[in-house]
């Protein structure tokens, strides 16, 4: 990655070490085994995807196709679940959360998402459950008390118009979660909603109001030539490029609190995070991994594309910390916490 040119400082008093999907590198993602080493190891925030089962059940999973990230292929009885299925215009052969119900998705087990380049992590394969965001809350809150430190929730709505066509929308199952769960008593730190929409996150604002004293809520940002899924569906053909220029970030600063960008962006777009600050957006870029094959290619270390190489990450995690991100998406929070504490550190 080219090196972003330095800002000021982050808008935020403080740089949020988010833990992307749990403590990935190290545990299979969204399971409570990782979330719980992220927070071990200084995450301020733990992220979970959220899909929806058949019976209006949010649980924590990379896609609601699950046959990447759980054993269900190997279980005779829901091999005739197994079925094709378009979302968000691309059509997947698998199994689907919304087939399931909560109780039946509870007899899977977790699996290493990326089994090739974190061969380490097959070891922990069908030991955990997957999650459900109460349990996930349930967590946090744990943790929260155990540490001294209130830890956060950074759940992302995933494919929010197709399950809203499916009957099963996800933002009021949100809303009525957090009510329920966190947003009373000693529950935890913040939250941010993020979605790769923009519709949805319109109408969450519309829901909690222009400011909530917990929630905030984040506009992700894809590569430039991508457009969001509800724009294609209106015939928009605006694009994530339209809405990283100075016109599109004051316009996400009217329904959002901040901007998530593909890290790649703070390169190609080099003004991205003072933009943004100057139309009063934060700035969580993802997502930070220490394996080869993510790192930029002058920061790789030696060995293949799993080899794990911490100095390139810290590199990396240097450059976009000097350009005055105010969070950062990471696999790895322990190494997220060491940028984050040595650049406090630095004058």
């Amino acid at each position: 990655m080219a090196r972003v040119p330095q800002q000021i400082a982050p808008l935020a008093e403080r740089v949020l070490v988010i833990a992307h999907r749990g403590a990935s590198a190290w545990r299979p993602e969204h399971t409570l085994a990782g979330y719980r080493k992220a927070i071990e190891d200084g995450a301020d925030i733990i992220e979970p995807d959220l899909v929806c089962t058949c019976d209006g059940v949010l649980v924590a999973r990379h896609e609601n196709e699950i046959s990447g990230t759980t054993n269900v292929a190997d279980l005779p009885a829901f091999a005739s679940r197994r079925t094709t299925r378009v979302v968000d215009g691309q059509t997947l052969t698998g199994w689907f959360t919304e087939d399931f119900t909560l109780a039946e998705l509870k007899t899977l087990r977790a699996r290493e998402r990326i089994p090739t380049l974190r061969p380490h992590n097959t070891a922990w394969n069908d030991q955990f459950e997957i999650p459900t965001f109460v349990e996930v809350m349930a967590l946090a809150r744990e943790m929260s008390a155990q540490t001294g430190r209130a830890i956060g929730l950074y759940p992302e709505t995933k494919h929010p118009s197709y399950f809203r066509s499916l009957g099963l929308p996800q933002e009021e199952s949100l809303l009525q979660a957090l009510e329920t769960h966190w947003l009373h008593g000693d529950a935890g730190g913040p939250v941010f909603i993020q979605s790769f929409e923009t519709t949805n996150l319109r109408a969450l604002r519309q829901r909690i109001g222009k400011h909530h004293p917990v929630i905030r809520l984040v506009q992700l940002l894809g590569m430039d030539d991508v457009r969001p899924f509800d724009w294609t569906l209106q015939h928009d053909t605006r694009r994530y490029a339209d809405l990283m220029t100075g016109d599109g970030l004051h316009t996400i600063a009217g329904y959002a609190e901040a901007i998530g960008p593909d890290k790649r962006a703070l390169a190609t777009h080099p003004s991205l995070v003072s933009d943004a600050h100057a139309a009063g957006l934060l700035v969580h870029p993802y997502t930070f991994r220490p394996e080869n094959a993510f790192l930029p290619a002058n920061l790789r270390g030696p060995g293949n594309d799993a080899a794990r190489h911490p100095d390139g990450l810290l590199a990396e995690l240097r450059g976009v910390l000097e350009a005055g991100i105010d969070g950062l998406f990471i696999d790895d929070p322990a190494l997220g916490r060491q940028a984050v504490e040595q650049a406090m550190k630095r004058p």
